[in-house]
């Protein structure tokens, strides 16, 4: 046993935290192995990437540079869509979900988890239209588009918000997600909140019964349909549209103004909510007013088992989301998502205390 512990030591002396050493003391004495698992999580494509990074940064932080290393400190995520990683919540291997449907504090107390937004974002309107690289969309007219009762570009309804484009005449197609998702969640919130008509129809939800178009799985096989349908429309996480080079529509919000989606648009519509107010911090930032304010964005939150676990397995997710608040900010930014602000992040420690 001191030839083993010593060989272990001289790999890595600065591996020997507090965890790493119980792990293996404990190990050593029952004669059967601990075994160290991943967090695992599941759900939203929205988040994916700067969740991924955080993963990144998460391993590497607690490695320290050395050579040991532990499951326990590495995150097992899978791209599943929002309403895929809450239905995921109830097999015991899962320590978080990640969602941008916040749920409701009835639903919170009755399977005892908790719920913390963990970073900003918004929804790009992607198009793919020869020569048109910025288009002027109004939230009335996304949703006659998607209901079906505008089926072409050169529609006039589309000219007289463009009169300045040679728009040319091309079936619209719209692209949407089948599975349950967020970024749907979001899409539609703002269509509901500027058509009655898809309100009264299809209100805002996850899964969409859509009336016509093509539906793909995942954020990324939407943007790759995109690019390979001429006259798609479709709508996605800012940050990944513009990575892949896609044409983006300026939106008009409350004030008549067409903003483009981006940091500046979300800041503008956190600056119009009060988190204090928010019961488990469950609110929208759709369609808020301000002149520079983006209205379709939201934030992505996680939704974390507590009740029946232990304090340790739960509080490694905290660890993990409390490295990404204070180190992964300039992370979120570079990938053109907003970072939770320090007041926000206090609350959330606050907030971590509290056992549903």
């Amino acid at each position: 046993m001191e030839r083993l512990l010593l060989r272990i030591c001289q790999t890595r002396p600065a591996a020997f935290d507090l965890v790493g050493s119980a792990l293996l003391v404990l190990s050593l004495l029952s004669g059967s192995p601990v075994m160290a698992e991943p967090i695992r999580g599941a759900g939203s494509t929205f988040s994916a990437p700067i969740i991924a990074k955080w993963a990144e940064n998460y391993s590497v932080s607690r490695t320290d540079g050395g050579d040991f290393t532990s499951p326990d400190w590495t995150v097992d995520y899978e791209l599943v869509g929002s309403l895929a990683g809450i239905m995921r919540l109830g097999q015991p291997e899962m320590d978080f979900a990640a969602t941008e449907v916040p749920l409701s504090h009835a639903e919170l107390v009755k399977h005892g988890r908790q719920q913390f937004p963990i970073v900003l974002g918004s929804v790009a309107i992607a198009i793919n239209l020869e020569g048109i690289d910025r288009l002027s969309l109004s939230g009335s007219l996304l949703a006659d588009i998607y209901l079906g009762k505008i089926q072409s570009w050169s529609d006039p309804a589309i000219k007289q918000l463009n009169p300045e484009l040679n728009i040319p005449d091309v079936k619209i197609t719209p692209i949407h997600r089948k599975d349950g998702s967020g970024t749907t969640f979001m899409f539609t919130s703002y269509l509901s909140s500027t058509s009655d008509e898809w309100k009264a129809k299809y209100g805002a939800d996850t899964l969409v019964a859509w009336p016509w178009g093509t539906s793909v799985e995942s954020t990324q096989d939407l943007i790759l349909a995109v690019k390979a349908t001429k006259g798609a429309i479709a709508y996605a996480e800012y940050g990944q549209v513009e990575r892949a080079d896609l044409s983006i529509a300026a939106i008009k919000n409350k004030s008549g103004k067409f903003v483009m989606p981006g940091p500046e648009g979300v800041r503008a519509a956190q600056a119009a909510v009060d988190w204090t107010k928010a019961e488990d911090f469950a609110l929208t930032l759709t369609d808020q007013p301000g002149e520079a304010t983006y209205p379709i964005c939201g934030a992505t939150y996680a939704v974390v088992p507590v009740a029946g676990r232990s304090p340790g397995r739960y509080r490694r997710v905290h660890d993990y989301f409390r490295l990404a608040f204070e180190t992964g900010s300039m992370d979120a930014e570079a990938l053109r998502y907003v970072p939770v602000t320090e007041p926000l992040v206090s609350q959330i420690k606050q907030y971590w205390l509290r056992t549903p």
